[in-house]
């Protein structure tokens, strides 16, 4: 009787580092991919993509890439999106992906059986498989505060935004001050009448080069992660200043104990009075925005760069272990009990990359080939995943939401790789 065959939902790129994963250790899998291509929100054309024209990654290409399918020469060091759909396009033929999913495939429920197997609905239709590895990513449904008072101009989130054209002649507001938030606000200024941004507190601001090279970069030095640590930091402050010199709040946080805003464009026009800094916001009446430091300005378009809800809405949480702001998961991927239900990307880390979502992939790919034999080192892991494990690199990580499925990089890899050895070596 052929066996069944393992679920992946999404087709961005923790998909298809799925996919690849399990490809290379000869697992039968079938992928449910909601648009009709690969690349995820990359794919500006996806209606379900939360890009816009002006996008380009934030981490370098050599330190995002998949190892073993390079980005071409001739892409450069911060890809837009439209190179890096095509990378993805490039990586899904290369491997020869595609035939293994179901595109403009609406997942809409995953149930577990009664034996322990999984039941797939998808655009009412159900497919049943052995387990199922959710890899939608991070960045699908907006997280919208809660707005007091009355606003009358235009108000969206910036998930919807596509094109600087929107500004043109306004007044705006930007709420927020994370990547998106800053990237969007250099985009208006050339069109608006006026651009403020609005936080709520205050950022480490990264430029995306130092000393001529990718900034991230600097990261790859051996040397012990404290020392490396104060080095960035006197490094960063020689290029970059204090934020408080440009109007922003001084950081209540040290550096890297939140993801840093990539982005030194937004200091330049600062600087220059491109763009004016408000704090946070008491209330709207009509097209006034009244700051809670008590001053008003009118604006004609808010745009609320607020981030992202973490959700998986067609699963119940309960078999997510998810009882805090994300699914408590050993590894960021593992049930502490069941063995055949898993999340690849569901984590955030300054410089992983790609590559550091097929790490994880790979390591599940693994756990499922010992799994088939009931091994003995499929079993010590079972014993492992029942205890937590500290991630972090003794960095004191805000406490939000959106930072319960962030790690200390090189602290998250060695981990990854001691457990890749309890799955390769006899016990």
């Amino acid at each position: 009787m052929q066996k069944l065959p393992y679920a992946i939902i999404g087709a961005g790129p923790s998909g298809l580092s799925a996919a690849r994963a399990l490809q290379k250790v000869g697992l039968n899998f079938i992928g449910f991919e909601k648009h009709g291509d690969v690349g995820g929100l990359w794919d500006i054309n996806n209606p379900h993509s939360t890009m816009y024209k002006s996008a380009h990654l934030i981490s370098s290409k050599k330190m995002t890439e998949f190892t073993e399918f390079p980005m071409k020469e001739n892409i450069a060091d911060y890809p837009s999106h439209r190179e890096l759909f095509n990378y993805f396009q490039d990586f899904s033929n290369h491997f020869d992906l595609k035939k293994h999913f179901k595109f403009n495939s609406n997942v809409e429920a995953v149930t577990r059986q009664d034996d322990g197997t999984w039941m797939i609905k998808a655009n009412g239709e159900t497919t049943h498989v052995a387990g199922v590895i959710l890899a939608t990513g991070t960045l699908h449904y907006p997280n919208l505060p809660d707005q007091k008072g009355n606003y009358t101009g235009e108000s969206f989130h910036s998930s919807q935004y596509k094109d600087a054209s929107i500004f043109t002649d306004k007044r705006v507001l930007i709420v927020g001050c994370g990547n998106s938030a800053c990237d969007i606000a250099i985009d208006a200024i050339h069109h608006a009448k006026s651009v403020d941004i609005s936080v709520r507190r205050g950022y480490h601001f990264v430029p995306k080069y130092i000393f001529g090279k990718p900034a991230d970069t600097m990261g790859k030095s051996k040397m012990p992660t404290f020392i490396k640590k104060n080095v960035q930091k006197k490094i960063l402050k020689a290029f970059m200043g204090s934020p408080e010199n440009y109007g922003f709040p001084k950081p209540d946080h040290d550096l890297f104990e939140s993801h840093p805003v990539v982005n030194s464009l937004i200091l330049y026009h600062a600087g220059h009075g491109d763009v004016k800094v408000q704090p946070d916001i008491e209330k709207t009446e009509g097209k006034t925005v009244t700051f809670k430091d008590g001053t008003e300005k009118e604006y004609d378009l808010i745009l609320w760069a607020t981030g992202y809800k973490l959700k998986y809405p067609f699963i119940d949480s309960k078999h997510l272990n998810w009882d805090k702001a994300s699914p408590d998961l050993y590894l960021k991927i593992f049930h502490p009990e069941i063995d055949n239900l898993f999340i690849v990307g569901m984590i955030e880390a300054l410089g992983l990359g790609w590559q550091g979502r097929f790490e994880q992939a790979e390591l599940v790919a693994l756990y499922l080939k010992q799994k088939e034999s009931q091994s003995a080192s499929y079993m010590k892991f079972n014993g492992m995943k029942q205890k937590p494990i500290d991630l972090s690199g003794n960095f004191n990580y805000i406490k939000l939401d959106r930072m319960s499925y962030y790690v200390h990089k090189d602290t998250y890899l060695d981990e990854i790789m001691k457990h890749k050895k309890v799955l390769t070596t006899s016990v």
